[in-house]
């Protein structure tokens, strides 16, 4: 039976990562989760410089799911690149680092920084807001979406995934655009933009007032996208968005993705992932599947 899949010409031994920002760098749950048994480890944000993040309180629960304006924290590609690359190059899996920035020279000095760096892939988060375009985020902007794709494809010596933000009209416009600037794969969702009010303090449950919705409330938008998405491209796509279980997983797989990552629910279940794997063997046995890559996009 055949788990493995490609991306851009990297083999993972399974469909199954981590989604970026609710993984740390892998640390956090290398005691709990055996990172040998994962496809990728995909880092959290990584800017050229450490960013401090948003003020508290940044999490908030939410019926389905929770709100995060976390503000993309990270200590930056310095601290990084000396203490995360080594920890996670200790596994064998592939390493995913997810760039995140303000403008795209913050962009191109990080991909650069990381062209001599023993990583896989680049996924870059363009939900980000562009200082230079009054904070809209880099994502949703079709033209913005190609120009920093094709300008990171100039300097980065990995395959790069171009992450795509669901905060748009049509989501398909957004991945051709990002097929259009180069890119090798795309993944979505990001999270949605939400809200929760205390109604006790009336007040914004998070400092930020908005944030992002992640968890089993979004899942049935990313199905719908990433569905839309692998209809109107044809590179690889990594579904995510509210997977908590391998057959929320599959779900993404049927629709068109090749491979997909679990985020929200390594809050709720550290064991996510490793319980994901699994579940999809046990499907594959059941129903007689011997190549995982005949599931991908069988559902028309």
């Amino acid at each position: 039976m055949n788990m493995k899949v490609n991306l851009a010409g990297v083999e993972l031994k399974n469909p199954v990562m981590t989604a970026s920002g609710t993984f740390g760098s892998g640390a956090e749950y290398g005691e709990m989760v055996d990172l040998n048994g994962l496809g990728a480890v995909v880092t959290k944000g990584v800017a050229n410089v450490p960013w401090p993040g948003n003020p508290t309180p940044r999490i908030a629960e939410t019926y389905g799911g929770m709100i995060n304006a976390i503000g993309l924290q990270n200590p930056g590609i310095d601290v990084f690149a000396k203490r995360d690359i080594p920890f996670l190059k200790q596994y064998d899996t592939k390493i995913i680092v997810n760039v995140c920035g303000r403008t795209t020279e913050d962009y191109v000095e990080v991909v650069e920084r990381l062209g001599d760096e023993p990583v896989d892939m680049l996924e870059i988060n363009i939900s980000c807001p562009n200082v230079k375009e009054g904070g809209i985020a880099f994502g949703q902007d079709p033209k913005a979406v190609e120009a920093i794709t094709r300008e990171v494809k100039k300097h980065a010596k990995q395959p790069v995934i171009m992450k795509l933000s669901p905060n748009v009209t049509d989501i398909t416009v957004m991945a051709k655009a990002a097929e259009a600037g180069g890119a090798d794969v795309i993944s979505l969702i990001n999270t949605l933009t939400g809200m929760k009010i205390d109604i006790n303090r009336r007040t914004f449950a998070v400092a930020n007032k908005t944030g992002g919705l992640s968890g089993p409330a979004v899942k049935p938008v990313a199905v719908r996208m990433v569905y839309q998405a692998a209809n109107a491209v044809k590179i690889p796509i990594i579904g995510m968005g509210g997977i908590m279980n391998a057959e929320d997983a599959l779900e993404f797989i049927l629709a068109g993705a090749t491979a997909v990552s679990v985020g929200t629910a390594n809050f709720h279940n550290p064991y996510a992932t490793a319980g994901v794997v699994s579940g999809i063997e046990s499907y594959m046995k059941k129903y007689n599947v011997e190549d995982i890559n005949d599931l991908v996009g069988a559902v028309r």
